[in-house]
């Protein structure tokens, strides 16, 4: 570390000679891009000399032997590569960097990479150089040259004073720290002598988003500046804060004429009182969005013509208020009314109701699950049904389980069967194919019940070994697990496997019923009555399904019984699957395709005096409610199955976000006891609310058609059914049973106006809507303090604002801990100078034992009537853990898990590995425990794809471009 970064410059390797050759090419996209020098001058950007100087500071570091090795050589190949790849996100469509951008990524690059003495050396660097040149400034202190724009057609002096009044505009209000200046001269840093005047606003905009990290309220400087972007773009003029709400009552109309023409919205949009709606429009709430909110919503959500924005956030949330009060009697009052808890971020719909409400296909609904038939004109017809719903659709769940295994009699060829797994390639392959327009993959999850004699292959379908032709890489699988083999692992007893064509009726059977004709297939099996079988320690299958769980992140681990005697529902049918996100626990049938309508409450905008705002929930929740079970009746649905089972049973998912903000906000870390308490009483109140508003639906418009006989009909509410399920397995469901609202009031609301829907309360992921609303994701515990969010709008810095207000107050806030922050991924733990009370409070995922999102998920899921997709985070990861996590879900009561994310035990000392990784475990990680099994594959799950452990992807497909549930 003492040796200074050589000027000297290395015989370049391989992939920096590719990399130039593809420069010196007419047609490659880098010819897109610039470099803009310290001193002004425009240059061709040549990522060459990123590699240069990467390979400088590993001179510096290892010494002219050390950097020389071929390691080395390729390693820095694949840095300067994804050093590229970003700052080519950053401007997808072409533009300038500055060499101070360029360098910034280099050092990102670095520290994500792991190598964290280069990137010391290089920071040391950069920082002599900087003042150097500082040095040499103040000696020669030229004058600063005039520069002129392009605007329009115009050559003009840039008018300073102008940018300036902007930059100011987009810091005022936000505290003492939030100064302009810094962006000004950043901005000025960036700028060129004939630069076109939006660039001069994206610059502003690039020159805020660098400061986030020092300041997360630099986020909302820099959407404000995208905002004055946004808005030039869209009236075609510059319009001060002052004068947006005169702005928006004049553009809204034409806003909506403008859709209609372009044949992008419903014509019944015209119908409505135009000029009214315009007038009930907020600007100030344009105000609230952070940077990735408002970056996301311009990308992705935003309507165009011709690729020129033509929406605005206020009309966005109108037009979508507008969509779902179409079959409204009082259109007007309901739309503003609707747009009210949208625009306030109090409430907030699901993607696919954001995207298509208003336009002329309104597909709205989030989930869709079906169950596949066990002949072959059933099973195409599945397939196709696949590829219509995920065409203009989101997530899919499929029920596998009636397929008949391989090497089952087939009476119409008199051969065998193939068993499910080929038919699963296909559907992989569907999914990859039909991407929803090319807007974003198509995304599916493969139920499959532990008795099917294909279970074995099928826990091996995502291993990146073994035959491909039996391998699907691009879609989620899941284990559908009835309670008798999860208590003949708890016994250490038998389990016998199956082809569904010999035992038909195990597909619909749950609780007791199964058992008893379980029983009696096994011993027909033992005499030989029933062939092909195979009867296997039910220990060895567990412990299977967690090796493969570990090393690829699938299938996923859901409960059947759970999800069959505590649904409302079990007169009309049988839950056979969950859906994409692990949420959804609908009937399907032939006859039947199963849909669900999200939305998510956002628990931060609900509390009040240091509690649970249970006037203004109550208020928020019955506004959603009507919401979403509108969304039944004006979807589009492209499956006449999908229709019919909706509009029978009307079912709707209300979800949260912001459960972490809460807890910040309440000063309660995620691992305590007091915030398992507050998941219990949070949930209990949004359940109540959500239950009481869909009886008053029921009273105004009518019960849905199945709900005579259902347990909302029989007095029987969500908690009681955790008895049942007690009773069903014989004891082994453990959870507090207490309450503290008053539940039999709302049983005799139920009785004497039935409900409007035979489900009401999902927690879907929300990875998408969370973002534009600015909260941590649905449930998820803080993922890194400071970290970096990637979708399909870029790279984004996201800075713990909580922790950031601590530290000031604390007196601890300064660029070392900016520095130690990235060093540690966003952890405070390694970090001595921080107090135990900070550290406990702003606990990163990976620090909150995972019996802490257990408990707390079983406190929640005792109330809700579906299910939450609850992600495992288990730092250490072995299979000893992995057991007593798993079993403990089942034993509180948990209907279904989601993603397993594991991280080494040796993660948090950053000295003794290269990076963190999710789904991935050292082989050093893992720690002794019961499976041996298990704990070997840790050497094999390093192998497997892998997400580093700052940037969060939390949709079904680990995947940006994924917002299926969310």
């Amino acid at each position: 570390m003492q040796t200074a970064l050589n000027p000297a410059t290395p015989a370049l390797h391989t992939g920096v000679l590719t990399m130039q050759t593809q420069e010196n090419t007419a047609a490659s996209p880098l010819n897109n891009y610039q470099i803009i020098r310290r001193n002004g001058a425009v240059v061709p950007f040549e990522p060459s000399k990123i590699a240069v100087a990467m390979m400088k500071a590993f001179l510096a570091v290892h010494g002219t032997q050390g950097a020389a090795s071929a390691s080395v050589r390729e390693m820095v190949d694949s840095l300067t590569q994804n050093v590229v790849r970003a700052l080519m996100r950053s401007r997808p469509g072409g533009g300038t960097f500055h060499i101070e951008d360029v360098q910034d990524q280099v050092e990102l690059g670095l520290m994500r990479g792991g190598h964290h003495e280069i990137a010391r050396a290089y920071v040391l660097y950069r920082e002599r150089r900087t003042q150097e040149r500082a040095q040499q400034a103040t000696q020669a202190a030229p004058k600063a040259p005039l520069l002129h724009v392009l605007d329009g057609d115009q050559r003009v002096a840039l008018d300073l004073g102008r940018l300036q009044q902007l930059i100011e505009n987009a810091c005022a209000g936000l505290g003492a720290d939030i100064k302009p200046d810094p962006i000004v001269a950043e901005t000025m840093r960036n700028l060129y002598d004939g630069v076109p005047i939006d660039e001069v606003f994206k610059a502003a905009i690039l020159a805020a988003r660098t400061l986030i990290e020092k300041d997360p309220d630099y986020t909302y400087a820099t959407a404000r500046l995208l905002f004055h972007t946004i808005a030039r773009e869209v009236l075609g003029r510059d319009v001060p804060q002052a004068g947006m709400g005169q702005a928006y009552a004049e553009y809204f109309p034409d806003f909506i004429k403008k859709g209609v023409d372009n044949e992008l919205l419903n014509p019944d949009m015209l119908q409505f009182d135009l000029k009214r709606l315009g007038a009930a429009l907020k600007a100030d709430r344009d105000l609230q969005f952070d940077y990735l909110g408002l970056q996301t919503l311009y990308d992705r959500y935003f309507l165009h013509v011709r690729k020129s924005r033509i929406e605005l956030p206020q009309a966005f949330f109108m037009r979508v208020a507008m969509g779902l009060s179409l079959g409204e009697i009082d259109r007007e009052a309901r739309a503003i009314e609707f747009y009210e808890v949208l625009s306030s971020f109090d409430f907030m719909s699901s993607t696919p109701t954001l995207f298509n409400a208003g336009t002329l296909r309104s597909q709205l609904s989030s989930c869709y699950l079906t169950t596949v038939p066990d002949d072959l004109d059933g099973i195409y017809e599945s397939i196709k049904e696949n590829a219509l719903l995920s065409k203009f659709a989101g997530g899919l769940g499929n029920d596998w389980t009636r397929v008949r295994a391989l090497g089952s009699h087939i009476k119409g060829t008199n051969g065998e069967s193939q068993g499910v797994v080929p038919f699963l390639k296909v559907v992989n392959d569907t999914a990859v194919a039909v991407n929803q327009g090319g807007k974003r993959k198509g995304a599916v999850c493969t139920y499959l019940e532990t008795w099917h004699l294909d279970i074995e292959e099928f826990l091996e379908l995502r291993k990146n070994t073994g035959d491909d032709r039996r391998r699907t890489h691009d879609m989620n699988t899941a284990n559908w697990i009835p309670d008798l083999f999860m208590r003949r692992v708890m016994e250490k007893g038998e389990w016998t496997l199956f082809s569904p064509s010999d035992v038909p009726d195990l597909h619909d059977l749950f609780g007791t019923a199964f058992e008893q004709a379980y029983v009696v297939y096994e011993a027909k099996a033992k005499r030989g009555e029933i062939k092909p079988s195979k009867t296997v320690p039910a220990t060895d299958l567990w412990r299977k399904m967690l090796s493969m769980l570990f090393e690829t992140g699938h299938p996923w681990i859901t409960f059947k019984d759970a999800c069959n005697v505590r649904s409302p529902q079990q007169h009309a049918g049988v839950v056979h699957s969950s859906n994409l996100c692990t949420e959804i626990t609908l009937n399907t049938s032939d006859t039947e395709t199963a849909v669900c309508n999200l939305g998510s409450v956002n628990l931060r905008q609900h509390l009040k005096n240091g509690a649970i705002d249970q006037d203004k929930l109550k208020k928020t929740i019955s506004t959603a409610m009507r919401m979403l079970d509108n969304v039944i009746d004006i979807n589009y649905y492209a499956v006449k199955k999908a229709r019919d089972s909706n509009l029978r049973h009307r079912p709707v998912g209300l979800g949260i976000m912001g459960f972490q903000d809460a807890l910040y906000e309440l000063r309660i870390p995620y691992a305590s006891q007091a915030a398992v308490e507050f998941a219990d009483q949070s949930m209990e109140a949004v359940c109540y609310h959500a239950y009481w508003a869909s009886t008053e639906l029921a009273r105004e418009r009518g019960q849905y058609s199945s709900y005579k006989g259902s347990l909302w009909d029989q007095g029987i509410l969500p908690l009681d059914t955790l008895d049942l399920l007690a009773k069903a397995r014989g004891g082994y469901v453990e959870v507090d049973r207490s309450a503290t609202l008053d539940w039999d009031a709302l049983r005799r609301k139920i009785a004497a106006d039935g409900m409007r829907n035979s489900n009401c309360v999902a927690i879907a992921p929300t990875a998408t809507i969370s973002n534009i609303i600015g909260v941590d994701a649905s449930i998820e515990p803080c993922f890194g303090n400071l970290s970096v969010k990637s979708n399909l709008s870029g790279e984004f810095t996201v800075i713990n604002s909580y922790l950031v207000r601590d530290l000031k107050r604390l007196g601890l806030w300064d660029d070392v801990m900016v520095m130690d922050l990235k060093h540690f991924d966003g952890s405070l733990a390694p970090i001595d100078r921080v107090p135990q009370e900070i550290k406990s409070l702003y606990a990163t995922a990976f620090e909150v034992e995972t019996l802490w999102l257990v408990e707390a998920a079983a406190r929640r899921q005792k109330w809700i009537d579906q299910a939450q997709s609850l992600n495992i985070y288990m730092a250490g990861a072995s299979g000893k853990k992995l057991d007593d996590t798993y079993k403990l879900a089942w034993l509180r009561g948990l209907k279904t898990t989601y993603y397993l994310r594991t991280m080494s035990a040796t993660h948090a000392e950053k000295s003794t590995v290269t990076a963190g990784r999710l789904n991935a475990v050292s082989s050093g990680g893992a720690t002794s425990g019961g499976m041996s099994a298990l704990d070997a594959a840790a050497a094999a799950a390093q192998a497997q794809m892998a997400t580093a452990a700052t940037d969060i992807k939390f949709c079904a497909i680990d995947d940006p471009g994924c917002e299926a549930c969310q």
